[in-house]
């Protein structure tokens, strides 16, 4: 997965939770790992072994600090943790679902289908957590040139934030996945030198598995 001598992304996102399977929102609630999710992450482990990275840093919450320990365990590398790469914060709706938001806050929850800001909610706002995410990504390959970084975070926040990476509207993009349980995506900075911030995407959602 990684040439030599190039500076490189990877964003993970964590193993599966209860909250995943039930459709729920999980925001910045500190929700483990399900058995699935933990099988998920050691299935990941054993893929990026055969190819890893330099460096793993994770989101502090549990379920993404649990993945990043299991990769890094195969690969023989220690974890850090940053808040910079915390989910999106989804204040009074987390832990519910869907048809639960839409039942008791019907015009807040269309505002949030369409991408709009959503305000009295607690709710952080998308180009906010893209900027947040995208500058730890940046501040940590400037750190690191010529090296492969890996970041385990989660789902809202990695695809905002590599809508801010690759400099597209935050808050109309729409054309970005979001990533499955422990798949990833892969990114270079666009230019030679990672300072100027922008990159390119050269694999999205690959799953546990693959090589």
């Amino acid at each position: 997965m990684r040439p030599a001598h190039r500076t490189r992304l990877v964003l993970v996102r964590h193993g599966q939770t209860d909250h995943n399977r039930e459709g729920r929102l999980q925001g910045q609630v500190d929700i483990p790992l399900n058995e699935n999710g933990r099988h998920q992450a050691e299935t990941l482990a054993r893929t990026v072994a055969a190819s890893p990275p330099d460096v793993i840093v994770s989101s502090p919450l549990s379920r993404a600090r649990d993945t990043a320990g299991a990769i890094a365990r195969a690969c023989g590398l220690q974890v850090t943790t940053d808040e910079a790469f915390l989910e999106r914060s989804f204040g009074r709706w987390e832990g519910l679902r869907g048809e639960d938001i839409r039942s008791r806050w019907p015009s807040e929850h269309a505002d949030w289908r369409a991408h709009r800001p959503i305000t009295g909610l607690d709710i952080e706002d998308r180009p906010e957590v893209g900027e947040r995410v995208a500058a730890g990504c940046r501040r940590l390959l400037e750190e690191n040139p010529e090296r492969t970084v890996m970041v385990v975070a989660h789902g809202a926040a990695i695809t905002l934030g590599i809508t801010a990476l690759l400099g597209l509207d935050m808050r109309g993009f729409r054309g970005i996945a979001g990533l499955e349980n422990c798949h990833r995506s892969v990114l270079e900075p666009l230019h030679a030198e990672p300072t100027e911030g922008l990159m390119r995407l050269l694999s999205h959602n690959l799953p546990p598995d693959f090589t």
